[in-house]
């Protein structure tokens, strides 16, 4: 699976590539970041079932609005602006960016969920509960890649409501989606591909 670098990669490709104030203040993720050598939340919604077949293009969306989020409240990958004002003002062009390019695919129910992870997010920080905040993210990656559910959408009214119990409940209800899906078709699709080369002559 791609990692989170390869991710990064791509981001400040496609940023160079769209020019104007955020094509001037980019930079390459730290060499030695542990982290980046594995897979992040845009690598695993991309391999979901609902995702997969377009994975490149859901991943670098959610770079786009991942890198957004982290100019508001983290520490950015590769857009590196000195100003913070102008690290909001960008941080909210790539939430734009990302959520055009999720429309334009026509996934309507994936710009509701990220939507919601947006504003989720905002709310969480705004109570100084990081963890929160990564639960949010980690079941809005899983509702994109696999399909939001019942539990899901529970969770969220818990955590709108304040509930402390909310990090649990979103956290709980991704790991069922996950494990309740089994492996995208495309993932399987490319095993069956492998399988039929290694039984075919001279493959």
């Amino acid at each position: 699976m791609r990692t989170v670098r390869d991710g990064a990669d791509a981001l400040r490709e496609a940023l160079r590539a769209e020019g104007g104030t955020v094509a001037g203040v980019l930079d390459r993720p730290p060499p030695l970041t542990e982290h980046l050598d594995r897979p992040g939340l845009a690598q695993h919604a991309a391999a979901g079932p609902r995702t997969c077949e377009r994975g490149r293009e859901y991943e670098l969306l959610l770079e786009m609005i991942l890198e957004g989020y982290r100019l508001h409240y983290d520490e950015p990958l590769v857009v590196r602006p000195a100003d913070a004002d102008l690290a909001l003002l960008l941080g909210d062009q790539l939430y734009a960016l990302g959520l055009a390019r999720l429309a334009a695919l026509g996934d309507l129910e994936a710009v509701t969920e990220l939507a919601d992870v947006i504003s989720l997010a905002a709310q969480a920080h705004s109570a100084a509960d990081r963890d929160l905040a990564e639960a949010v993210w980690e079941a809005g990656a899983v509702s994109v890649g696999w399909g939001a559910s019942d539990p899901h959408r529970r969770a969220k009214e818990r955590a709108r409501a304040h509930d402390p119990e909310a990090p649990g409940a979103l956290r709980a209800a991704a790991d069922a989606l996950r494990d309740s899906a089994g492996a995208p078709h495309c993932a399987a699709a490319a095993s069956r591909a492998a399988a039929d080369a290694r039984q075919t002559p001279g493959s």
